[in-house]
């Protein structure tokens, strides 16, 4: 007599786990932070006006497969306050095909932390689901109190921020290579914990005014049960159109928006954020819980353009230093418009056309075949030239978005939500060996990420083409 036995469920995709991840915890932020239930609907708005104003730029993103991902795109950003902390969270990130990119120092800009990127890196992941998690580790070394540094260890070393839950299913997922549906629903559940916010801190009152006079964000991570979520940034295509609609909506926006001006075509990542939320909390103490008020959380939109190669973002930093050199923007906003139009004239030395910057060797580029030049190819010789098969038609580029951060202007965004839009420039004190021995891996090169998307769409696309090998020229 034969016996039968249940087939093993499948695995679901990590891409599956990431999606469930950004729907759960957009929703549990929207609960939290209402008016970030208005900034998506103001930022879906603008973004349909756009597409719909402009053909051209809904052709782009289509044929770049980034159409489909805008509405779903967010990032997020947490501060973690110990180095186990920062080993567990690259584990429970690689569940849902997250890896840490980049290393950023910001202490650039005075603030306490360095940070990676935590995003899925293949294209076809990216335009499922591009969530990205800015994560950042306390650098507890820049308290220079010995007596608070101390203190705060000893906080931060009671704590648990996963649930004992999450864990066992980040080594079941590490031992079988894989999660169930059901299992990634749970996970996706007991994972949210950790980015949950607590209105309870673990700390006296007397503790935290000790811990904010250091630095606001020291406060922020170590007074509390985890490391919950401060932002969840949407994406929006004109963030102009958004800045200057929020006030509409009841929000009041930073004074200027962070990263390069406005352009023709968009270069790496420009960001704005309205002011941190101010929220009830409770203070541990003897006598029971006294209550007091926190402001950290806040609201995040940005624009993405084309990522820069090493060569364009030497010009980049280049030109925005020379601006923040020279003027400065105080909370109030008073001298934004200063800043702006400062930043626009020094930028024009950066060229603003697709075929110039990719020429020029400052931008990365996806290339494909095109029609004419496949049916071309068939039966006859085409142009050994890269360019000539541009100039003729056969090959099409598009810019490849810029999927990472940038160090200045997170701070900045850090800066306003504790307390100042001052754009000020300090010693750096990176310590890139630290951060990834605590992460228990390399972070990624995101150039050469960029780098290797560009070279292996140039060779499909020549394969396409009947021909192979054929490097691009790019100018002096």
């Amino acid at each position: 007599m034969s016996r039968s036995f249940p087939m093993p469920q499948a695995f679901v995709s990590p891409d599956r786990i990431r999606s469930l991840f950004t729907e759960a915890m957009s929703q549990m932020y929207r609960a939290e932070v209402p008016q970030y239930g208005t900034l998506i609907e103001l930022v879906a708005d603008v973004n349909a006006g756009c597409l719909e104003k402009d053909p051209d730029l809904r052709d782009r993103l289509a044929r770049a497969g980034e159409l489909e991902r805008i509405d779903v795109e967010r990032h997020g950003a947490i501060r973690l306050g110990t180095t186990d902390e920062l080993f567990t969270i690259r584990r429970l990130f690689a569940v849902m095909g997250m890896q840490p990119v980049g290393y950023y120092d910001l202490s650039v800009a005075g603030v306490p932390v360095h940070s990676t990127s935590f995003r899925p890196i293949d294209e076809a992941a990216l335009n499922v689901n591009p969530f990205r998690v800015f994560t950042s580790l306390l650098r507890l070394e820049l308290i220079e109190d010995e007596g608070l540094r101390g203190e705060a260890e000893a906080i931060l070393a009671k704590r648990r921020i996963y649930t004992p839950r999450a864990i066992a299913l980040i080594e079941r997922y590490e031992q079988k290579g894989g999660l169930t549906e059901a299992e990634a629903m749970e996970f996706v559940a007991e994972a949210l914990e950790t980015f949950r916010w607590h209105g309870e801190a673990t700390v006296s009152a007397e503790t935290y005014k000790r811990l904010h006079d250091a630095h606001r964000l020291i406060a922020d991570v170590v007074s509390f049960k985890g490391p919950h979520i401060n932002h969840l940034t949407p994406r929006t295509l004109d963030i102009d159109a958004v800045q200057a609609r929020m006030p509409e909506r009841g929000i009041t926006p930073k004074a200027v928006i962070e990263g390069p001006p406005r352009r023709h075509c968009d270069i790496l990542l420009r960001q704005t954020s309205f002011k941190a939320l101010e929220e009830m909390i409770a203070f541990s103490g003897d006598h029971g819980a006294i209550q007091g008020t926190h402001t950290a959380r806040f609201g995040e939109i940005e624009q993405r353009g084309v990522a820069l190669t090493a060569k364009g973002r030497a010009l980049y930093d280049q030109l925005l230093a020379s601006v923040r050199g020279e003027v400065q923007v105080g909370a109030g906003g008073a001298k934004a418009g200063a800043y702006d139009h400062e930043l626009a004239a020094r930028f024009k030395a950066l060229p603003d056309s697709w075929d110039e910057l990719r020429r020029a060797d400052l931008a990365f580029f996806r290339y494909s075949a095109t029609p004419a030049g496949i049916a071309a190819a068939v039966g006859s010789t085409l142009p050994g030239d890269p360019e000539a098969l541009i100039a003729s038609g056969y090959l099409a580029f598009t810019p490849i978005v810029y999927e990472d951060f940038l160090p200045v202007s997170a701070a900045g965004i850090f800066q306003s939500n504790l307390g100042t839009d001052q754009q000020q420039n300090y010693a750096t004190r990176s310590n890139r060996d630290a951060f990834e021995a605590a992460l228990g891996a390399t972070v990624q090169d995101e150039l050469a990420l960029y780098a290797e998307r560009q070279a292996t769409s140039l060779d499909s696309a020549l394969a396409a083409l009947g021909l192979a090998g054929l490097p691009l020229k790019t100018v002096a």
